[in-house]
């Protein structure tokens, strides 16, 4: 029989290698680690948190009872969780929704978010991000911060008494220095917006935009 040559066994070997190294993670009771150097399919629990190292790929981090965090320059698809914050750290691209209920979002700098932010109870904090979606809240404050550029536009929905905790706070919504939201700003309860004299902003409808030009936005 003649021989394989080597490219032609690296053909051969290389695809299942890759598979295996995919597999999903799913479990109901416990955390999930995913280790740097390796690539993973799904990572789904129920109740614990998940860790992603720097640079792991995945696809869709899910879970219900615990906090996230996706370390620097990973690639996932959605993020999410239920009752858990969820922290992203420098230059991720996440193809989907990061979504929480009772938690906030942090993205740190050279990130880029394809789908929408959403919370219910949890503020959303962006740093030198890109989001090419929407951010949407019900209670939880909104930071665009220094250099952020959200493609979407912003909506602060009116509290629903199923869903929401916290009704009677009133938002701080702030677009930070040199910070720009292209879609519409709306707000269907009572919010403080500040936006700073640098910051480009669409429309707004259901606040008055306050101007400020320190480096961080008044106290209320």
């Amino acid at each position: 029989m003649k021989a394989l040559s080597l490219p032609l066994l690296m053909a051969l070997v290389l695809p299942s290698a890759t598979a295996l190294a995919s597999e999903d993670i799913s479990k109901v009771n416990g955390s999930i680690r995913a280790s740097s150097g390796q690539a993973y399919g799904d990572l789904e629990t129920v109740n614990g948190g998940i860790t992603v190292d720097d640079g792991v790929v995945t696809r869709e981090i899910q879970t219900v009872n615990g906090s996230i965090q996706v370390g620097d320059r990973a690639r996932t698809t959605g993020v999410s969780t239920v009752n858990g914050n969820l922290r992203i750290g420098r230059d991720v691209v996440a193809t989907g929704n990061v979504e929480t209920v009772n938690g906030g979002i942090y993205i740190d700098r050279g990130s880029q978010v394809d789908g929408n932010l959403e919370t219910v109870n949890g503020g959303i904090g962006l740093v030198e991000t890109r989001l090419n979606g929407n951010i949407e809240t019900v209670n939880g404050d909104i930071t665009v911060g220094v250099g952020s550029q959200v493609q979407g536009g912003i909506r602060v929905k009116k509290p629903n008494f199923n869903l929401s905790l916290t009704g009677g706070r009133k938002p701080r919504v702030i677009i930070g220095p040199r910070a720009s939201v292209a879609g519409t700003l709306q707000f269907e309860r009572e919010v403080t917006l500040y936006v700073h004299r640098s910051a480009h902003i669409g429309p707004v409808t259901g606040a008055q935009p306050q101007a400020f030009d320190t480096d961080a936005a008044p106290q209320d």
